[in-house]
């Protein structure tokens, strides 16, 4: 098992995916990188940053081939503040409904680190990639792992739309909160697209190639999107699938946890909320089934477009069986469904209905 996984609950070794408990993923606001959950989908390359290459051609002026060096010295350095989440967080509760396929994540495959490197936007325009083509084209990515399936071995693949890429805070990582990144998270290369799921922000990047259509690669055209609830895995039409980028809004508590008992009185309750590149206006907490609602207050306000926010509520809660269920709002005034079997899909993707926990008190 590798080193960073040691702090996370490991629902899979090989290929190696796993999610810290929620009391810890909630303990800051930026995840460390050992709490920091772990998507992988075959083999994690273990690469020399020396002799690593990034290939940018395509519908480009210039086709480049940059070495990290490279990269480093010939671009600005950059950093934005980030949420990756998964777009299989809370999938063990759309399996409680019908089972789903792909791993069962309860609510912790999310993270919010810093990320440092140079600017998609700045490569691409070095690479003589033009605005006025961005409606129009797709920028695709190309890792270097190892992913096996009975009948094949291929590499991870997925892409964005060109008008994405040329956005500021789309990155070619290198660091992950002031350290380089680690193998598990994508040493020595990712992209980071801030907003999107993080099946997006591809890891072990070595190939990036502008084009007139998304990316041919398995997991942009088949695995990553959201299919009608009346397929299954036996009648599953490809092609009605859509293909899955902006993270919806969502909140999770994470303290108390599921099942515990706790003194009766004052109970603080802790969470995430979540709504891509939007803003969380507002976050509810209820004790009564939705009956009655009370406003959690939000713990850093600190305005970044790309991050989770953090709230915390007290409720007075009497001695007894309890359940609690949050929803928030973004600023569009999105909100969050009310039932998981409302947005059941065969492949568990885009769970945000309300999330509850049920404890006692004594």
């Amino acid at each position: 098992m590798s080193q960073a996984s040691q702090d996370l609950i490991v629902h899979q070794s090989a290929p190696l995916n796993a999610e810290p408990p929620l009391d810890r993923l909630r303990a800051s606001f930026v995840t460390p990188i050992e709490r920091f959950y772990i998507r992988s989908h075959g083999s994690i390359p273990r690469l020399d940053f020396d002799q690593h290459h990034l290939k940018v051609n395509g519908l480009v002026g210039r086709p480049l081939e940059l070495s990290m060096r490279e990269l480093q010295e010939r671009f600005p350095r950059k950093t934005v503040m980030a949420t990756l989440q998964c777009a299989g967080n809370r999938r063990s509760e759309l399996n409680e409904v019908r089972p789903v396929t792909g791993t069962k994540w309860e609510p912790g495959a999310i993270g919010n680190a810093e990320w440092a490197g140079a600017a998609l936007a700045d490569v691409l325009g070095y690479a003589g990639v033009q605005q006025a083509d961005a409606g129009k084209l797709h920028v695709a990515f190309d890792s270097v792992d190892e992913i096996e399936n009975e009948r094949d071995r291929f590499s991870y693949g997925a892409s964005i739309p060109l008008v994405k890429a040329l956005q500021g805070e789309v990155l070619l990582a290198y660091e992950m909160n002031a350290s380089p990144l680690t193998p598990e998270h994508g040493f020595p290369l990712r992209v980071i697209v801030p907003g999107y799921i993080g099946a997006r922000s591809v890891k072990w990047l070595a190939g990036i190639r502008v084009q007139d259509e998304p990316s041919s690669n398995y997991f942009q055209q088949k695995d990553y999107k959201l299919f009608p609830s009346d397929m299954n895995q036996e009648n599953v039409d490809w092609e009605a699938g859509m293909m899955l980028y902006d993270i919806p809004v969502n909140a999770v508590i994470c303290e108390p946890g599921e099942g515990v008992e706790l003194p009766a009185g004052p109970v603080i309750v802790r969470g995430y909320a979540i709504a891509g590149g939007r803003s969380i206006a507002r976050v509810e907490i209820s004790a009564d089934q939705g009956q009655n609602w009370a406003r959690a207050a939000f713990e850093h306000p600190r305005g970044e477009p790309w991050t989770w926010t953090l709230w915390e509520s007290r409720l007075d809660l009497p001695p007894g069986e309890h359940e609690l269920t949050v929803r928030a709002w973004d600023r569009a005034a999105q909100t969050q469904p009310e039932e998981a079997e409302h947005i059941w899909n065969f492949k568990g993707f885009m769970n945000n209905a309300w999330h509850q926990v049920h404890f006692r008190t004594r």
